[in-house]
C-alpha cells in the first residue's frame, strides 16, 4: 500500500501548494488502515471483503464524479469572470480617452469664461437692485407706518399696532440682515438711523403693555379682553425671539425681547408691591392683627381670581396660578422677616408663630376650599425656617419671661403689704392660713405655656423652662423678702401684729406651689421638675419654720434664762410657763396642714429639749450634796415628763422625742457611785454620739462629787470609744455650746508693780 519515489516526487509539488489536500489525504489513509485492521483482525468478516470493495468502489466513482462536476462549473466561472474584466478594461480604456479630449477642450475655452465674470457682478447687482426696488414703497412709508401705529396705541389698539409694528421690525432686521451677510457694517448706523422711532414705538407699547399686566387682577374681572391681548402679543414676541435664537445667524438689535420674562417679572412686582412693601407695620399687637388679617383675606381673594379667571386668560404651559402662589409665598418669607426685624411685644410675637405655623396652611387661608386642589403650597417649604422659628419663640419667651417677672414682683409686693395689715390672713374651708399668691403665680405661668401649646410643642416647653427657671428665683426674692421682713420683726415685735399667722400661711403657700408645680406641663410625659426648684421650696419652708422657731425661742428664752436655780429646784412654775408657750404655738401651728404641722411640732421640741439642756450646761448650779442631787433629780424629771406628755398630747410620738435626753442626764446624775460613772457615761455616749467631752465635764461639774481621778478615767474613757454618727441620728449636743472654764491666775489682785 505505500507509495513509490516516483509518486512522492510528482505530490510534493501539489503538496507544498495544497498542505490542507495532503493533511486530508493523510487522515484518510489513516482511517482507512484503522478500518482494514479492523476487518482483517477478524477473520469471520474475511468473507465479506468482495462486498466492501465493490461498495467502496462505487463509492469512490462517486465522489470522483461529483469533484469533477464542481471543478466543472468552477472553471465556467472563471472563465466568465475573465471575459468579464477583459471588456471593462476596453470601456476603462475608452472613458479615458474621452476625458482627455475633454480635458483639451476645455483648456482651450479658459480665455472665453473671463467674460462671463463681469456678467455675473452685473447679475448679482441687478438682483440687489431689484430686491431694493420691491421695498422702496415700504421704505417711503416708514414714517406714515410710525405715525398710524402711534395712533393705534394712543386709541390702544394694541393687536393693530403690534402688527404694524412687527412688519416695520422685519423690514429693518432684513435689510440689516442683507448688509451683515455682505458685510457692508458701515451701512447699518443709517438704517438704524432712519428706523430710529421704531425703538420708541416698541417702548410705548411695551408700557402699556406693562401697565396692563400690573392691573390684571382687576383686568380679568372687569374687562379680560384687554388683559388676553396683552398676553398674545406678548406671545407673539415670544414666537420672534425663539426664531432668532435658532438661526443664530444674525441678531437685531433689541433682541431677545423676552417679554414673557418681563411678564412675570411686573406680575410678581405687582403683587409684593401692592401687599408687603406698603405702610410700617406696628410692633404692637393689634396693629399687627389687623395686618395679618388684612393679608390673609387679600391672598385668599386674589388667589381666587388667578384661579378662577386668569388661568383661562393665558397659555396653559404659563403654569399662573403656581407662579402666583410661589409669588405670595416668597413674599410673606420676606415680609415676615421685615416684621421680625421690629421689636415686637409678645402679642405680636405670639400672633406671627401663630400665623405663620397655623392660619397659613389651614382652610382659612392657603388650605381654603375654593383653593384646592390647584393650589399646594406644601412643596414651597414652611413660611418661617426652623432657625427663624426657634429664634422668634426664643424672642417671645423673654418678652413673657420679663412680663412674669413683672406681674410676680407686684405680686410679692401686694403679698407683704398684707402682712401688715390689721387681721389674720384669709383662711380656707379647713381653717388653713392661705393667701392668693400661690394661686395668681401658678395660674399666670400655666396661662403662658397653655398659651404656648397652641403653637408648637417646642415653644411650650421652652415657656414650661422659663417658667419653671421664674418659680425658682421668685422662691429665692420671696425668701429673701422673708429674711428681711424677720429682721424689721426683730426690732419691733408688734410688727406685723399677725407675724406668725402670716409665716403659717407662707407656709401652707410653699405646700401648694409644691403640689402644684409637678402639674404645670399639660403633657405628662415632659413634667420634669428640676432638682434645684424642688431645693428652692424645701430652702423656703426651711427658712418659714426657721422664722416661727425663733420666734418661738425668742418666747422662751426669758423663762429658759432661770433654769436651773435654787427657786427653780425648789419649785418653781418655769415648765409650766414653758408648755403655755408651746401650747400657744401648737394652736397656731394647728392653721398649718399636717405635713408642715408634724415638722413644726418636731422642731418645736427638739428647740424646747435643746434648750432645756442648754440651760443646765451653763454651770449656773452645783449640787452642794446628795440631797441636793436627789432633789435635782426629781426636779428634772417632772421637767422632762410634763413637756414629754405636752408633745404626746399635740400629737408628737414619743419615740419621735429629744426629751429622753433630758431623762438620760437625769440618770448620770442620780447615780449615787460615782465609781460606776464611766459605765453610765459609756452608754449615755453610745445613745447620744454628739456629746462631746465639754458636755460631760459640765454634767459632772454639776453633780458636785466627782473627784479628779474618776473625771480623768471618764474622760479617758470616752477618748478609747471614740463615736461615729449614724445616717438617721437626729442630733442634739452639738448645737449646745459649753461655757469656756475660767483659768486659774496665779497673781494677787491689786496694782501693777
Amino acid at each position: 500500500m505505500g507509495m513509490s519515489a516516483e509518486d512522492e516526487r510528482t505530490m510534493s509539488p501539489r503538496d507544498e501548494e495544497w498542505p490542507e489536500a495532503e493533511k486530508a489525504e493523510k487522515l484518510a489513509r489513516g482511517a482507512a488502515l484503522k478500518w482494514a485492521s479492523a476487518v482483517f483482525y477478524c477473520p469471520e468478516k474475511l468473507e465479506g471483503l468482495g462486498q466492501y470493495r465493490s461498495r467502496e468502489t462505487q463509492r469512490n466513482s462517486s465522489i470522483q464524479s461529483r469533484l469533477k462536476s464542481t471543478v466543472q462549473s468552477y472553471l465556467e466561472g472563471v472563465s466568465l469572470g475573465l471575459e468579464q474584466l477583459r471588456s471593462a478594461a476596453q470601456e476603462v480604456q475608452s472613458v479615458c480617452q474621452d476625458l482627455g479630449a475633454a480635458q483639451r477642450a476645455l483648456l482651450d475655452s479658459a480665455d472665453r469664461f473671463q467674460g462671463l465674470q463681469q456678467m455675473r457682478a452685473l447679475m448679482a447687482e441687478h438682483v440687489q437692485l431689484a430686491s431694493v426696488v420691491q421695498v422702496l414703497p415700504q421704505l417711503f412709508s416708514v414714517h406714515e407706518v410710525f405715525s398710524h401705529t402711534l395712533q393705534l396705541l394712543h386709541g390702544q389698539h394694541l393687536l393693530e399696532a403690534h402688527a404694524a409694528l412687527m412688519m416695520m421690525e422685519h423690514l429693518r432686521d432684513d435689510i440689516l440682515s442683507q448688509l451683515h451677510l455682505r458685510g457692508l457694517s458701515s451701512a447699518q448706523a443709517t438704517v438704524l438711523s432712519y428706523f430710529g422711532g421704531l425703538q420708541e414705538l416698541s417702548e410705548r407699547l411695551a408700557k402699556q403693555l406693562w401697565d396692563i399686566v400690573g392691573s390684571s387682577l382687576r383686568l380679568v374681572r372687569e374687562d379680560p379682553v384687554l388683559f388676553v391681548t396683552a398676553v398674545r402679543i406678548i406671545e407673539r414676541e415670544e414666537k420672534i425671539d425663539d426664531t432668532l435664537l435658532l438661526e443664530a445667524t444674525f441678531l437685531p438689535p433689541g433682541r431677545p425681547k423676552g417679554w414673557r420674562q418681563k411678564f412675570y417679572h411686573i406680575l410678581q412686582e405687582t403683587i409684593t408691591g401692592a401687599r408687603f412693601h406698603a405702610t410700617h407695620v406696628g410692633a404692637e399687637g393689634p396693629g399687627l392683627a389687623r395686618h395679618l388679617a388684612a393679608l390673609q383675606k387679600d391672598i385668599v381673594s386674589e388667589l381666587r381670581v388667578v384661579k378662577d379667571l386668569m388661568v383661562q386668560c393665558v397659555p396653559a404651559h404659563y403654569n399662573i396660578l403656581s407662579v402666583c402662589t410661589a409669588t405670595y409665598h416668597q413674599a410673606l418669607i420676606s415680609h415676615l422677616q421685615d416684621i421680625l426685624r421690629e421689636d415686637l411685644d409678645k402679642q405680636a410675637l405670639f400672633l406671627l408663630l401663630e400665623w405663620a405655623l397655623r392660619v397659613y396652611c389651614s382652610p382659612e387661608m392657603m388650605g381654603h376650599p375654593d383653593l384646592l386642589p390647584e393650589v399646594d403650597v406644601s412643596a414651597l417649604g414652611p413660611l418661617m425656617s426652623p432657625e427663624l422659628v426657634d429664634q422668634t419663640e426664643r424672642k417671645y419667651v423673654v418678652k413673657v419671661k420679663a412680663s412674669v417677672l413683672e406681674w410676680m414682683q407686684r405680686t410679692l409686693e401686694v403679698e407683704f403689704k398684707e402682712w401688715f395689715r390689721e387681721e389674720e390672713p384669709e383662711m380656707d374651708h379647713q381653717g388653713f392660713f392661705q393667701s392668693a399668691l400661690p394661686v395668681i403665680v401658678m395660674q399666670m405661668l400655666n396661662e403662658n405655656i397653655q398659651v404656648a401649646s397652641l403653637i408648637t410643642d417646642s415653644l411650650q416647653q421652652k415657656v414650661y423652662n422659663m417658667a419653671l427657671e421664674e418659680l425658682e428665683a421668685f422662691l429665692g426674692r420671696l425668701r429673701e423678702a422673708l429674711v428681711q421682713c424677720g429682721k424689721e420683726h426683730q426690732k419691733d415685735r408688734t410688727a406685723p401684729k399677725y407675724y406668725v399667722s402670716y409665716l403659717l400661711a407662707m407656709l401652707n403657700n410653699n405646700l401648694a406651689l409644691s403640689s402644684s408645680v409637678s402639674s404645670l406641663h399639660p403633657n405628662t410625659a415632659r413634667r420634669e421638675v428640676p432638682m434645684s426648684l424642688w431645693a428652692a421650696l424645701d430652702r423656703m419652708q426651711k427658712k418659714a419654720c426657721q422664722l416661727l422657731l425663733e420666734e418661738l425661742l425668742l418666747d422662751l428664752q426669758p423663762l429658759c434664762l432661770q433654769l436651773p436655780s435654787r427657786k427653780w429646784l425648789f419649785g418653781s412654775q418655769l415648765v409650766s410657763s414653758m408648755c403655755e408657750v408651746i401650747d400657744k404655738y401648737a394652736k397656731d401651728f394647728s392653721h398649718v396642714r399636717k405635713p408642715i404641722f408634724t415638722l413644726l411640732l418636731a422642731e418645736s421640741e427638739l428647740l424646747v429639749a435643746s434648750q432645756y439642756l442648754r440651760a443646765l450646761m451653763q454651770k449656773k448650779m452645783v449640787c452642794k450634796n446628795e440631797e441636793e442631787r436627789g432633789q435635782f433629780c426629781d426636779r428634772l424629771l417632772q421637767d422632762a415628763t410634763q413637756l414629754r406628755e405636752l408633745f404626746c398630747g399635740l400629737g408628737l410620738d414619743q419615740s419621735q422625742q429629744s426629751l429622753e435626753a433630758v431623762f438620760a442626764l437625769r440618770e448620770l446624775i442620780c447615780l449615787k457611785d460615782p465609781a460606776l460613772l464611766s459605765l453610765e457615761v459609756l452608754g449615755f455616749i453610745t445613745k447620744y454620739p454628739d456629746v462631746s467631752d465639754e458636755h460631760i465635764t459640765t454634767l459632772l461639774d454639776l453633780r458636785g462629787d466627782v473627784s479628779k481621778e474618776v473625771r480623768h478615767m471618764v474622760l479617758e474613757m470616752m477618748a478609747q470609744h471614740p463615736q461615729v454618727l449614724p445616717e438617721s441620728y437626729r442630733p442634739i449636743f452639738n448645737t449646745i455650746l459649753v461655757p469656756a472654764p475660767e483659768l486659774p491666775f496665779c497673781l494677787r489682785k491689786g496694782k501693777c508693780a
